[in-house]
């Protein structure tokens, strides 16, 4: 079609029969919203008191819609179209509190909104331990923390602190890491004199996001100075308010403290991602597709490891994770992470978890969850 083509009658009148399909499309979305939140307070009031977030149901029925879905969107479209209606309608009962690793515009923040959408009171905590404090104390409901990044490993204190707290694992949240590098924008005096006249001389990152971007730091700037903060957002802070500097870390940034994007995704790894855990005071019922996390130790024995491990692989069940970590207890003494499949209160795991705590000098089931979907 010509360009005056688009302009003719017929091609207006197709044009604005196809408008206003949408718009009454949209009046039909808005009616079936109105009349599933209507339904979700209805739900609420049956369960008098009860828990308004049920990550289990969540997770069903995103699962459904994802595998009902014949596109043009995309799956994950999909869910995070409905993860902010479910945040939306749990809202109209109460404001869930959710604490993470601070402060805003960090990776930790992006994983709670992707996992409890956007109508949420998110708590930014100074550190890890802080984050376990305010749901222990019942200033907030949940919590999300970091516990392993496919590039740089565990995160130590995670790992410590869900062994010595009394929460569980309800939820996991699986989040695409992708590096922003930000600066300040040029003043309009500078703009059109090569973008930014002044050079990149230092970097600022947190720890793990300079090193997931070493190799592409050292090829695009090699004499730049990379400097440590202790979370992106200082970094964001810090470049604001110099010409030479830079920093890494989510695109959110960029907004919260007035940043231009120099490069998206910088990352080494394409696939880099990291694994969030949600805590509460009780774990999830079975979703149909369920992981448990536990942690053991081994009696001082020969060959306790492997005997530690044998009633998962009699029962088939598989593991996605075995990590092990330095006891707290003693020198040379170390416990071991393990993420397998199934639910706990499923048979053949519950039986496996029995034979084990007759085997081990120390087991806790730390949760059963719904496996996350990674996006």
């Amino acid at each position: 079609m010509t360009e005056e083509g688009k302009h003719t009658p017929d091609a207006q009148g197709e044009l604005g029969a196809l408008r206003a399909r949408i718009d009454g499309i949209d009046d039909a979305l808005l009616k079936l919203l109105s009349e599933r939140a209507a339904l979700a307070q209805a739900v609420g009031r049956t369960k008098q008191g009860g828990s308004i977030y049920r990550p289990e149901r969540e997770a069903q029925i995103i699962r459904r819609l994802r595998a009902a879905n014949s596109g043009p969107l995309s799956g994950d479209s999909i869910e995070r179209l409905i993860r902010e209606v479910m945040s939306a309608c749990r809202a109209l009962e109460e404001t869930t509190r959710i604490a993470y690793l601070g402060p805003a515009g960090t990776f930790s923040q992006q994983a709670v909104h992707k996992h409890f959408g956007q109508a949420v009171d998110a708590l930014a905590e100074a550190d890890i331990d802080a984050c376990f404090q305010a749901v222990e104390t019942g200033r907030a409901e949940y919590a999300v923390v970091p516990v392993e990044n496919s590039t740089e490993g565990a995160i130590g204190r995670t790992l410590d602190l869900v062994v010595a707290s009394p929460l569980k694992i309800c939820g996991e949240v699986i989040l695409p890491i992708h590096q922003t590098l930000m600066r300040r924008p040029p003043s309009p005096a500078e703009e059109g004199v090569n973008t930014w006249p002044t050079p990149i001389k230092r970097v600022y990152g947190h720890a793990q996001s300079l090193a997931q971007c070493q190799q592409w730091l050292a090829r695009h700037l090699p004499h730049a100075e990379l400097v440590s903060v202790v979370s992106n957002s200082e970094g964001a802070r810090r470049a604001a308010a110099e010409p030479d500097a830079a920093t890494l870390g989510a695109e959110a940034a960029a907004e919260l403290y007035g940043l231009a994007v120099v490069e998206r995704r910088v990352e080494d790894e394409a696939d880099n991602t990291t694994r969030f855990l949600v805590l509460g005071h009780e774990d999830a019922a079975p979703s149909g597709r369920d992981k448990t996390s536990l942690v053991m130790s081994a009696k001082n024995q020969p060959g306790a490891i492997v005997r530690l491990l044998q009633p998962l692989a009699d029962a088939g069940i598989s593991m996605s994770k075995l990590e092990s970590r330095p006891a707290r207890s003693g020198t040379w003494e170390y416990v071991f992470f393990v993420v397998c499949e199934g639910h706990r209160q499923d048979a053949t795991l519950a039986a496996a978890l029995a034979e084990i705590d007759t085997r081990a000098a120390f087991l806790k089931v730390l949760g059963s969850y719904p496996a996350a979907t990674a996006s």
